[in-house]
């Protein structure tokens, strides 16, 4: 990435053996202003010195970076820049003659360039045409260019770091920082946190200090294996305007949701990327593995219980007390219908805030279900009701009936039926298709667990599904120990508390 440049005249690009003087005469007698990369010494620093309105670069500097900022390119034809701004139709000098380059010859010789060359899809292995590479291309260089905002991040687990690293993957990877440092970020740099671990008196200080923020969190297609079994994850999303399970200011996901014009190409990959997550079972956590069978009855309701002081939950409850009373407004709203609570499995696990005694829950349930998949339950039931729950929006893909106490991101765009306060801002009717493309596809980031490349959902997807999921380390199993213990010193407080 080059340094901050004002717009140039002309820019010039010194061949190899040729010094730059005869370029600097150019300049001089078109009287222009101009940039002047020069080929660097391998010893050299990369720098930028300005001497009488001609720009020296030394160093290789990204030639998509320097083509916007002129109208005239000089360079060797065989140049890279030459070939690509022949190809986008601008202005080529030879640097050694002085004299225009044939763009005609220039882009013949760029086609022959690119069909000397076979390509093949980095995830699969699978032979692929020049353009689908380039999209490939495109989507990291996307990425790369958002990631290059982001100087320092705070409030990362060190087990998270390494995912995080290659999620925020840039020419200059962010630096972990401390409230105390927020003060010495460089100018025009934001700092990305992880609200729920970010240190309390953060966010105040970059407000006094006018430091952005940039929000991150887990996506919706996470990892193969729980957070807080400490498994990295696969995916996050990175939101430069709120976070999108705060209803009380707009995040960038309901931006999306809200603005964009959804193409019939983005769509149809909607539409199948709903199918592969379907008919393989997957869910955020992974695919499904194990069956269950639930009984017979008129109407089968679903409750999926939550971590009570998850960020979701603290900030979409609307009103609602915790899992139990989930359960007993569902129990109001569904007087005969069969019900079914599932607590959230690291709830059940031990390691999280907000579990309820089974006879507690079965005074609004007709059972209490642990075991099997989510999705094998979402297959089988007639409807769920949900706090701010993923599982209702996995609901929504397998086209149940979803009913929201709470105020969830998939809330409020016509597709749930909205028990909680409903929020304003949300006018817009979206199809289903609609809010997976701006949840799914636009809104995270994803990492392939297996190149470790970022992907789309579509590959992690078929990793969830191929993948086994990974054997515990030591600190997963600590983590284990620690859930039973915590289980078991429950169970003991009940029984001579």
């Amino acid at each position: 990435m080059p340094p901050a440049l004002a717009p140039a005249s002309v820019l010039l690009r010194t061949p190899a053996g040729l010094g730059d003087t005869p370029l600097q005469d150019t300049l001089q007698r078109e009287r222009a202003r101009g940039i002047l990369i020069s080929y660097p010494d391998r010893k050299a620093v990369r720098c930028a010195i300005t001497q009488g309105g001609v720009h020296h670069l030394v160093g290789d500097h990204d030639p998509w970076s320097l083509l916007p900022l002129a109208d005239h390119v000089i360079a060797a034809p065989q140049d890279e820049l030459s070939l690509l701004a022949a190809a986008g139709g601008r202005q080529v000098h030879d640097a050694a003659t002085d004299m225009p380059i044939d763009i005609e010859a220039a882009r013949a010789r760029f086609l022959r360039l690119i069909d000397a060359f076979e390509y093949a899809d980095p995830f699969d292995g699978q032979e692929i045409d020049v353009i689908g590479w380039i999209s490939i291309l495109e989507r990291w260089r996307t990425e790369i260019d958002g990631n290059r905002s982001i100087a320092r991040v705070a409030g990362i687990s060190r087990w998270k770091s390494g995912a995080l690293r290659q999620l925020l993957w840039s020419d200059q990877p962010p630096k972990l920082t401390s409230s105390s440092q927020v003060a010495e970020m460089p100018a025009g740099k934001s700092i990305a946190l992880w609200p729920s671990r970010a240190p309390k008196n953060l966010l105040r200080r970059a407000a006094e200090a006018g430091v952005a923020v940039t929000r991150i969190e887990d996506g919706f297609i996470r990892s193969i294996g729980l957070g807080a079994f400490l498994v990295p994850p696969c995916s996050i999303v990175v939101d430069r305007t709120g976070i999108y399970y705060d209803p009380e200011q707009p995040s960038q996901l309901e931006r999306i949701l809200s603005e964009t014009a959804f193409s019939a190409a983005l769509l149809r990959r909607a539409d199948a990327l709903i199918g592969a997550l379907v008919q393989g079972g997957v869910t955020k956590y992974a695919a499904g593995t194990a069956s269950l069978v639930l009984p017979e009855a008129s109407r089968r309701i679903l409750v999926p219980g939550q971590v009570e002081d998850d960020q979701s939950v603290r900030f979409g409850a609307a009103g609602v007390s915790g899992n139990l009373d989930l359960l007993r407004r569902a129990r109001l709203a569904e007087p005969d219908a069969w019900i079914a609570y599932r607590p959230h499995p690291d709830v059940a696990s031990g390691l999280r805030k907000g579990r309820i005694d089974d006879k507690d829950a079965l005074r609004y349930a007709d059972a209490v279900i642990t075991a099997g998949a989510i999705s094998d339950l979402l297959d089988q039931v007639d409807g769920v009701h949900v706090l701010t729950s993923l599982a209702g929006f996995e609901a929504l893909l397998r086209g149940r009936e979803v009913f929201t106490h709470g105020q969830p991101f998939y809330a409020g765009w016509g597709l749930t039926r909205d028990l909680g306060l409903p929020i304003a801002r949300r006018r817009r009717r979206l199809t289903l298709f609609e809010l997976v493309a701006g949840t799914l596809i636009l809104y995270p980031r994803y990492l392939d667990p297996v190149t470790r490349l970022p992907c789309p959902p579509e590959v992690l997807v078929r990793r969830h599904i191929a993948l086994p999921r990974p054997r515990p380390g030591l600190l997963s199993q600590l983590r284990r120990y620690q859930g039973k213990a915590q289980l078991l010193g429950d169970r003991l407080a009940r029984a001579f508390g």
